[in-house]
Formats: structure tokens, sequence, C-alpha cells
């Protein structure tokens, strides 16, 4: 297809065919999610399940993609749907108003998916994708803490064994631990969390769905720059590891 000309000028036709032959699902579509799956789409990606039961709420408008005055009160998946075919009308979108938690799990076949990434903030649901994932050989990656950052040249690609400075990779790697999980490739920022200015903070909308599970301690710090940059690296690695491309090989003798 025309439209992805000046990315096949790269990988080469092969490799867009696999990409187009790829279904991948992303759980979580907001500051780090949206980003993820507009660069996939945008690589020629064939198939996408988007994974989100909120809605977009004014607070939204800092960071992720879909957020705009004349989008918020609408379902992300929503939104997300009628971009995405904006970009690639012949994209196959399967979406989910869910929150992803064991006790929704059960609502996903992870047999039918090529890779699997996962942009929630909740550990138990990490642990669930991550968990199914494996025991299916399914290739996984996470998202690790991209709240209070504001250095985007901080963010690393690495096993999870490999992971320092974030609280988020640490839980995670304890529990990966205790379920026999000895390897999955993170995104995470080897940058000190800053401290939320509390007396600066306004009163968060809640205009989207309200949220399962424990209520966050407190809400985290956003910007513009960090998570969308967490969710391009994460896309980048989806794609070289789907066509196993990687641009050392292009200065082998």
């Amino acid at each position: 297809m025309y439209q992805f000309t000046r990315t096949a000028l790269i990988f080469g036709k092969d490799n867009m065919k696999k990409i187009h032959n790829s279904r991948v699902i992303v759980f979580g579509i907001g500051g780090v999610g949206s980003y993820v799956v507009e660069a996939l789409v945008r690589s020629g990606i064939g198939a996408i399940d988007i994974v989100d039961d909120d809605k977009i709420c004014l607070s939204n408008l800092n960071r992720q993609l879909y957020a705009l005055h004349s989008t918020i009160g609408k379902y992300k998946v929503d939104v997300a749907e009628e971009r995405i075919h904006d970009i690639n009308p012949d994209c196959k979108v399967t979406k989910w108003k869910t929150f992803y938690m064991p006790d929704t799990a059960d609502l996903f076949d992870f047999s039918q998916y090529d890779y699997i990434v996962d942009c929630i903030d909740t550990v138990t649901g990490k642990l669930e994708i991550i968990t199914r994932g494996k025991a299916l050989k399914k290739p996984v990656i996470s998202c690790m803490g991209a709240g209070n950052k504001v250095d985007p040249t901080k963010l690393k690609v690495a096993d999870i064994t490999r992971t320092s400075v974030c609280p988020l990779a640490r839980v995670m790697r304890n529990e990966l631990k205790k379920r026999n999980i000895k390897r999955l490739k993170v995104v995470f920022s080897t940058e000190s969390a800053i401290p939320p200015k509390a007396d600066e903070a306004e009163v968060e909308d809640t205009s989207g769905v309200e949220r399962k599970g424990k209520p966050k301690k407190q809400t985290p710090g956003s910007n513009a720059f960090v998570p969308s940059v967490a969710g391009m690296i994460i896309a980048a690695e989806v794609i070289k590891d789907l066509t196993q491309f990687h641009v050392t090989d292009l200065f082998k003798e």
C-alpha cells in the first residue's frame, strides 16, 4: 500500500507483510498506550485490539493522544477506533471497554495475538497479563512507571531483572520471581520520581469510569513528553520483534 512506502524503504516488503499479517493487543490506551497504538497503526499493523474501559476527561488533555475538548466524555476505545480507521481504513480493530483484572481475564484468548503490550498501571492486572502471555510463550512488553518523570532520555529498554530506580519495576521483579517468570521485556526510567506538589494540585476530574481495585495513594504528576516517548519506544520494540529486524544486521559483512 502506497501509504507505507516510506516504512517499506527501511524494513522491506517481506517485513511489511509480516507487520500487516500481525495482530497486537494493547492493554491501556492512555498516556503511553495511545502512542503505542498510533505508531503501530502508522507502521502498517494489520489487526489491533485496544483494551480500556475509561472515558476521556479534562485531566487527560496534557498527555493522551485521544484527549481533545471535542472528545471529553467519550470512551477512549471509541475515539481510538475512529482515528485508527482514519489513518488506515484496512486495519482491523477490536475494541474492549474492559478494565483488565483477574476477574475479566477469561474474556481474552491470548493465543490469538502475535504480541501483547501492557500499558496499564495496576500491578494485579499487569501480573495477570504477563502470566497468561508467558504461559502461551507469547512475546510481552510491559511499561513500568512513567509518572512523576520529566526526562524522556532516561527511558530504557531492558529485561525486568536489569531494571533499577523505578519503584514499580522493583515490585514487578519481586512478584514475577514468585511466579517463576524469569524474563520480561520492559520500558522503564532511571530517573528518580519527582514528588508531586500537593499544594498546587486541583481536584481530579472524575468524569471517567470508576476504577476497580485499590485507589492510588496519590495521583501522579504527568506531562506530554515522557509517556508519549515511552509509548513510541514500546511500539518500536514490537515492530522490530515482529520482523526480527535489527539495525546492527545492516552493518554485518
